[in-house]
C-alpha cells in the first residue's frame, strides 16, 4: 500500500482517531484532539485506508520547515491496526517529505528500529501492569519506596483529587518550569488546554498531596486512555519532597487501580534519580527511540527550535 503524505486539512480525524483506537501500540498522544492542541498545524502520513498512521509535528523557522516532538508529548511514531516491523518504521521514516530538512522525533516503545540505517538514541520509560492484587504489586516495592510511603503517613500526609488546574500550573510553574530557559506562556497554555478537554471528557485526574496543614505539596497529572495511565505531570514542592509525598500519591493510585487490566506509565526519565523512583514501584523499562534527521546546509547543522 502507498504511504500518502497529507496536510492538515486534508486528514479525516474520524478515520484518524478510529486507527489510534483500534492500533495494537495506540496512545493518547497520537489522538487528533491531543496533536490539535501540541502541534496546531500537524501533518501525517496515511498508509491505505488509515490502517497504518504516523503524524508529523511540523513547524515553521525562519523560512525552514522542519519536525519536532511537541512538549507534553513522549512519544509519536508509527501507528498500526496490523503487524509492524523496523523495515515498515523505516517507509514511514523514508516517507517523510524532502522539504523538512531537519527531524528529531520521538517513536513509540513498538518502532522498533534495529539495524536499520539511521541516527538514534534509545530513550527509557517505565511501566507497571496493575494486573496483579496490590499486596503481590507492593510485594515487589522496593525498600527504599516502602520506607518513603510510611514516612509519608507518619507525616500526616492526605491524598484529594479537588485540586483545580491553576493550583496544579502553579505548582508546576514555581517548581519545574522556572530552570526551563524555553518555557513561557504559550508553553502553559498548551498545559492548561490539555489539561482542560482530559477533565472535561473525563479522561484526565489531578491528584493532589496535602500537609497536615492542609498545604499543597505535590501533585500529578493523570490521562487515562487505551488501557494506560499515563503520569504526565507530577510535581513536589521542598516540602513535599521532604516529606515524601509523591511515594504515598503513586501508592495510592497503584492501590485503587490494581487488579484492572491496566499498566501505569510513568512516563519514565533518563536521570538516574527520577529512573530510581519510578523502578522503586516494581515497574519494568520500556526503551523507545529518538531519530534525527539533519539535511540543513552545513552553516546551520547546529539548527534548534
Amino acid at each position: 500500500m502507498i504511504i500518502k503524505h497529507l496536510t492538515h486539512t486534508q486528514i479525516d480525524k474520524n478515520k484518524w482517531d478510529l486507527c489510534i483506537s483500534k492500533a495494537f501500540n495506540g496512545i493518547v498522544y497520537a489522538s487528533s484532539w491531543y496533536l490539535d492542541i501540541v502541534s496546531e498545524n500537524w501533518e501525517a502520513l496515511v498508509e491505505g485506508d488509515y490502517v497504518r498512521v504516523m503524524p508529523l509535528p511540523v513547524k515553521k523557522k525562519y523560512k525552514i520547515d522542519y519536525i519536532i516532538q511537541p512538549l507534553f508529548t513522549q512519544q509519536l511514531g508509527v501507528f498500526s491496526i496490523d503487524k509492524l516491523d523496523s523495515s515498515k518504521v523505516m517507509e514511514f521514516i523514508e516517507a517523510i517529505p524532502e522539504k523538512y530538512k531537519y527531524v528529531t522525533i520521538n517513536l513509540n516503545t513498538n518502532n522498533k528500529i534495529e539495524g536499520q540505517n539511521i541516527n538514534s538514541t534509545s530513550k527509557s520509560n517505565f511501566e507497571l501492569d496493575l494486573i496483579k492484587p496490590y499486596d503481590l504489586i507492593k510485594n515487589t516495592y522496593a525498600k527504599n519506596t516502602k520506607r518513603n510511603i510510611n514516612k509519608a503517613e507518619n507525616n500526616k500526609i492526605s491524598l484529594s483529587e479537588s485540586v483545580t488546574i491553576n493550583e496544579l500550573i502553579h505548582l508546576y510553574k514555581e517548581n519545574v518550569g522556572k530552570p526551563i530557559e524555553h518555557f513561557n506562556d504559550m508553553q502553559y497554555n498548551i498545559l492548561r488546554k490539555i489539561l482542560s478537554y482530559s477533565l472535561l471528557k473525563g479522561k484526565g485526574r489531578i491528584i493532589g498531596a496535602y500537609t497536615e496543614h492542609n498545604t499543597l505539596c505535590a501533585a500529578v497529572f493523570l490521562l487515562q486512555s487505551q488501557h494506560k495511565i499515563i503520569n504526565l505531570i507530577s510535581v513536589s514542592n521542598k516540602e513535599g519532597k521532604a516529606l515524601s509525598a509523591m511515594f504515598l500519591v503513586f501508592d495510592r493510585l497503584i492501590k485503587s487501580n490494581s487488579e484492572k487490566n491496566l499498566i501505569l506509565d510513568f512516563e519514565g526519565s533518563n536521570k538516574d534519580s527520577i529512573a530510581r523512583f519510578y523502578k522503586g514501584f516494581g515497574s519494568s523499562l520500556c526503551t523507545y527511540s529518538t531519530i534525527k534527521i539533519n539535511k540543513l546546509p552545513f552553516y546551520i547543522k547546529f539548527f534548534k527550535s
